[in-house]
C-alpha cells in the first residue's frame, strides 16, 4: 500500500510540476498608445498556436475563458488560409493559385480564376 501511495505522489508532483512549466507569467506593460495590458498567463512558447489559451475550442484554465482565435495567418494552425495577411507576395486561395494575390509591397492586388472552388 505504501508503494502505490508513493508512486501516485510521485505521479502528481510529476504532472503539476509539468503543467507549472507548460505556462508563463507576463508582467503588466503599457503600450506605446497608452493602453496598459495587466499581468497574465499565457502558454509556454513551443512552435504551435493550437495549445494557446486563445485557440478555438481550448479554455484558458486561469479564467475559464473558451478560446475563438483561429490563427489563420499561422501556418500550425488547422484554419490557415495561406498567410494573405502578411501581403507579401502571398495569396488567399489554394496552391493553384485561384484567390487574391498581393505584389511584394502589398499594393497590387489581382484576382486569378481557375475555377476550383466553383467560383466563376
Amino acid at each position: 500500500m505504501r508503494l502505490l501511495s508513493m508512486i501516485f505522489l510521485s505521479l502528481a508532483l510529476t504532472l503539476s510540476a509539468s503543467f507549472a512549466l507548460a505556462d508563463q507569467w507576463v508582467n503588466g506593460y503599457t503600450r506605446s498608445d497608452g493602453t496598459y495590458v495587466q499581468g497574465h498567463y499565457r502558454s509556454d512558447s513551443n512552435g504551435t498556436v493550437r495549445d494557446n489559451f486563445s485557440y478555438k475550442g481550448n479554455t484558458n484554465p486561469y479564467t475559464g475563458e473558451i478560446g475563438t482565435n483561429r490563427y489563420r495567418d499561422n501556418p500550425t494552425s488547422e484554419y490557415y488560409n495561406g498567410g494573405y495577411n502578411s501581403r507579401s507576395g502571398s495569396s488567399f486561395g489554394n496552391s493553384s493559385g485561384s484567390g487574391l494575390n498581393f505584389d511584394n509591397n502589398g499594393t497590387g492586388l489581382n484576382y486569378q480564376n481557375k475555377n476550383s472552388y466553383g467560383w466563376d
